[in-house]
């Protein structure tokens, strides 16, 4: 596992596009796992630039996310498609048939569930995960427990993960109680892993995952048993590894 700390944003942001750019150049068939939230936003707006500057191209690549709320439509302000689209898809070289977000509007979520490990299956293991880290240590949407499914599967949302995400929404009622993600196994398949966390606020759970014991208790401390980790903090969310 590799750990760097930056006390600039545009470095941290910048060494997380250059490793997508690096790995894109080498391979432009590369299939990608991205993930939503506030964190890898400054690293989308940096590929966007750079593709516009022609220093990165989208057109050949797959992308596979890592989850998505049930029960919202894909127009609906808030759904992970949206914010994918938004944030990122509409704005660079890729073609959107390519890209891959679980429908947490499926008539059947276990259904859709199995056909995403399906495609998952058939096409990957994803050449680099994004991910980011929850406060109470979940990935994806892999909440802490005695247990974790290893394939993508529908998840009930513990009351702080919803309560982090009730910013994005009118009311705490109006979050979703459960989501569709996928499970860790399937995220340790990637054949590298680039962790963002951002904000004082998550230098315990870092400390946990990073360096605390392997426990189903934090879901990301499992990310310690792969072998390709690349680990990108600002100086708050590091502040406890030294």
């Amino acid at each position: 596992m590799n750990i760097y700390t930056f006390r600039d944003e545009e470095q941290f942001v910048q060494t997380g596009a250059n490793l997508i750019s690096s790995l894109l150049h080498t391979n432009p068939r590369a299939k990608l796992g991205l993930a939503t939230g506030s964190t890898p936003v400054g690293l989308y707006a940096k590929l966007i630039e750079m593709n516009r500057q022609g220093l990165v191209s989208f057109a050949q690549t797959t992308t596979y996310n890592l989850d998505e709320y049930v029960g919202l439509p894909e127009n609906h302000p808030e759904s992970y498609r949206t914010f994918m689209n938004e944030k990122f898809f509409h704005h660079v070289d890729i073609q959107i048939e390519r890209t891959h977000v679980p429908n947490g509007n499926a008539a059947n979520p276990e259904e859709e569930c199995l056909n995403y490990d399906k495609m998952l299956e058939e096409f990957g293991p994803v050449d680099l995960q994004l991910l980011g880290l929850g406060h109470n240590g979940h990935i994806g949407f892999n909440e802490p427990g005695e247990s974790l499914s290893g394939g993508t599967h529908v998840v009930e949302l513990q009351e702080k993960t919803r309560n982090a995400n009730a910013r994005f929404f009118p009311t705490l009622d109006d979050v979703p109680t459960h989501a569709i993600t996928m499970g860790v196994a399937t995220i340790l398949k990637a054949r590298q892993i680039l962790l963002l966390v951002r904000g004082e606020d998550k230098a315990e759970i870092v400390h946990r995952a990073l360096k605390g014991p392997i426990t189903t208790a934090c879901p990301a401390s499992l990310l310690q048993c792969h072998p390709n980790v690349v680990v990108l903090l600002d100086q708050g969310a590091g502040r406890l590894l030294v």
